[in-house]
């Protein structure tokens, strides 16, 4: 009994060995090799998109497995890193831009998710666990017929089932670091929306105070022109009201600057940022947008598809897979034991085949071909939901660009309220204009510039989003 326990163990270790070494050769060399580029899964996709119209798989040997991509860098239960305080200062769109990247939790979301893909990876390739186990029979004999031994087993897997499996894993892969793009496009957007929110609201302060300074300049030459007697009491009167009026939308333009600037914050990870200044200039001359280059770009560009185009190739493995489930697995076991009826040592060795007779994996399949079918289908509901986004978006563009142009160019809106309110300032105080005419002429002046931001504002948050590849919302998805 001790003779063969030793010898039994002493073999078992050498076999447990062998195995350990095996699979870490295996995944060593598997490990090392490099991730197929974005250009080539997107290619290998549409590839597969125009050539697998009727999902059968296909007819010859299973495919090679598709290099893995490096793991990237993990640490299990790490803490989260700490937000980048910053300086006070005066603030530019690619300064705002980095700080959002570190410090946006978008981020660092959408990179747990491409480690998480890279650990199912591994772990969909590797082979079972042997069983070791005790074994004994006739143990009731008062020791006459005692056997008495260990076993050990092993599940081999058949069908290149673990290949299959790291096959559509790796394209898994592939999906998640898309996300992981769209997610940093989205947060980019998020921010420069944010920054040119910003600073139109800073511009919209500035005016509003503009505002209330003309205002009460006309409520004071309204009051000198009445102690002058030569108006009558109703002037000052209702240029104090358009004052008053000013001071309110120089409050809500204060207001809707704090909101601005709190909304910019949360995308940049850092709510407790206190209202600083932006800086730069908004011109309309920097956007030059057109449709069919637009759309090409974007139908080349946009991360979405690539993550639908590798939903497709994963799809399509995962069809393959469902038809080696069929194929089955083989188990081995194999048992030494001491035999005290015989007074010797003997051994067993039993070897398992399942008989797909019934379980074919029928429904598998049906449910692979099937979400390989939807897979395709989304594919391409995507391509005409971005087209359909993006004609949203350009026509709010356009628009914008046309109403800018026409109150900024020479000799337009601007330029005559201006005109006009000069002009008839100079009148009221000659007392050739009422103060009717005045406050008509100021109220003017203020619409049309608000009316102008206002289209400076949708001009950059449309173009943006036309820039971004339609991909905003890092804090919503």
């Amino acid at each position: 009994m001790n003779k063969a326990s030793i010898a039994f163990t002493i073999g078992l270790a050498a076999i447990a060995g062998g195995c350990r070494t095996s699979a870490i050769r295996h995944e060593s060399t598997t490990l090392a090799s490099t991730a197929a580029s974005p250009s080539s899964v997107i290619v290998s996709a549409e590839q597969a998109l125009a050539s697998s119209s009727d999902l059968q798989p296909a007819a010859t040997a299973p495919p090679q497995d598709l290099p893995a991509a490096k793991l990237v860098a993990y640490q299990q239960n790490a803490a989260p890193p700490e937000a980048i305080a910053p300086p006070a200062s005066q603030w530019s769109l690619p300064e705002l831009e980095q700080l959002a990247l570190q410090n946006n939790p978008a981020m660092a979301e959408a990179v747990a998710r491409v480690n998480a893909a890279h650990g199912n990876w591994l772990q969909v390739g590797i082979a079972p666990n042997p069983v070791l186990g005790y074994s004994g029979q006739q143990l009731g004999s008062g020791g006459l017929a005692t056997q008495t031994g260990m076993y050990v087993g092993q599940e081999f897997v058949t069908g290149n089932k673990l290949g299959l499996n790291r096959e559509v894993a790796a394209w898994e892969i592939q999906k998640a670091e898309r996300d992981r793009d769209a997610f940093r496009l989205r947060v980019l957007t998020d921010v420069r929306i944010g920054y040119y929110d910003v600073l139109i609201a800073q511009r919209r302060r500035e005016l509003a105070t503009q505002l209330v300074q003309i205002a009460e300049k006309g409520e004071q030459s309204a009051e000198a022109l009445f102690k002058g007697q030569e108006v009558s009491q109703a002037d000052p009167l209702r240029a104090r009201v358009e004052a008053d009026t000013a001071r309110i939308v120089l409050q809500n333009s204060i207001n809707q600057h704090i909101e601005a600037w709190r909304r910019l914050t949360a995308v940049l990870g850092l709510p407790d940022f206190q209202l600083q200044r932006l800086e730069g200039e908004i011109k309309a001359e920097d956007l030059k947008l057109q449709w069919d280059e637009t759309l090409a770009t974007l139908m080349r560009d946009s991360p979405e598809i690539a993550a639908a185009l590798a939903n497709v190739e994963a799809a399509h493995w995962a069809v393959q897979r469902a038809y080696a489930q069929v194929i089955p697995n083989i188990e081995v076991q194999a048992i030494i034991q001491d035999d005290r009826g015989t007074r010797g040592t003997d051994g067993n060795l039993q070897v398992t085949l399942p008989l797909p007779l019934w379980n074919r994996n029928q429904g598998g399949i049906q449910q692979a071909h099937a979400e390989a079918a939807a897979a395709n289908r989304a594919a391409d509901k995507l391509s005409m939901d971005l087209q359909a986004r993006l004609a949203i978006a350009f026509q709010r563009y356009e628009s914008a660009r046309n109403q800018v142009n026409q109150y900024a160019r020479e000799g337009g809106i601007l330029e005559n309220a201006n005109r006009s309110l000069t002009l008839i300032r100079t009148g009221y105080e000659a007392d050739e204009f009422s103060v009717l005419d005045l406050l008509s002429a100021q109220r003017t002046y203020f619409q049309t510039n608000l009316a102008y931001l206002d289209s400076q504002r949708e001009l950059w948050i449309s173009a943006m989003e036309i820039r971004g590849l339609m991909l905003q919302g890092s804090l919503q998805k």
